[in-house]
């Protein structure tokens, strides 16, 4: 979000339940965002062509079309970050949402916090970080210029792979990547079969990263969807 003396971030609301779209506009103002609404998928299209938010909070229920078809429609023209809000809870619909462009998925009922956190989380993955850039996590630190890793100021050796991998978290951080997205990413389009391999390169990365690698609090796993890199507030 940005600081008091910009603009604040606006937020587009696409969403058909009127009591929903009051708590989430009351939630947003007052984390300090602006907010635009829109109650069907060709309203919030028009809405974000109309408008250009800074993030969009997109309900998969809606009266007139999908959701997921709102989330495609919208990745065709935009890089906006959109988290879906959803009461959808399967693992393969967060999948798909995911799959399809969606930068995080929130399942109803949700933590006002948590949804500000992901949202914040989602505007600041937005901004990727530059070549010379150091990035900062709790107990971790990433110099992208240098590929140098430290944990509490001390140099980690990390593989290629393991660079890698967490490479891809860095430039997405706070984003719930899934394993395909990773598979494809890291592995290439042939990677699909390599979701074994996946899981023991996370392990090595907790191992190294992590103060307990078996209570993960960097690199948390979305059950059944992938992982994501934890942000600082």
């Amino acid at each position: 979000m940005s600081d008091a003396t910009s603009k604040p971030a606006t937020v587009l609301v696409i969403e058909d339940e009127v009591q929903i779209r009051r708590l989430l506009r009351v939630c947003l103002e007052r984390g300090g965002y602006q907010v635009a609404e829109a109650s069907s998928g060709k309203e919030g299209i028009g809405e974000a062509a109309a408008c250009s938010p800074d993030a969009v909070l997109l309900d998969l229920g809606l009266p007139d079309m999908d959701g997921l078809s709102v989330l495609k429609r919208l990745r065709e023209w935009s890089q906006v970050p959109i988290l879906v809000v959803s009461v959808r809870a399967h693992e393969d619909e967060k999948i798909t949402a995911l799959d399809s462009g969606a930068n995080d998925y929130v399942t109803k009922p949700f933590s006002t916090g948590e949804l500000l956190a992901r949202l914040r989380a989602a505007l600041r993955s937005a901004q990727p970080p530059e070549a010379n850039a150091v990035f900062r996590s709790g107990r971790l630190q990433v110099d992208l210029a240098t590929r140098t890793v430290k944990v509490k100021g001390q140099k980690v050796r990390l593989t290629a792979t393991e660079y890698a991998l967490l490479l891809l978290f860095v430039q997405h951080a706070g984003k719930v990547l899934t394993h395909g997205q990773i598979l494809r990413e890291i592995w290439g389009p042939d990677g699909g079969d390599r979701t074994g391999q996946l899981r023991v390169y996370m392990a090595y990365l907790r191992d190294k990263l992590e103060a307990n690698p078996g209570e993960p609090e960097l690199l948390i796993t979305e059950p059944g969807v992938g992982y994501r890199l934890v942000v600082p507030d």
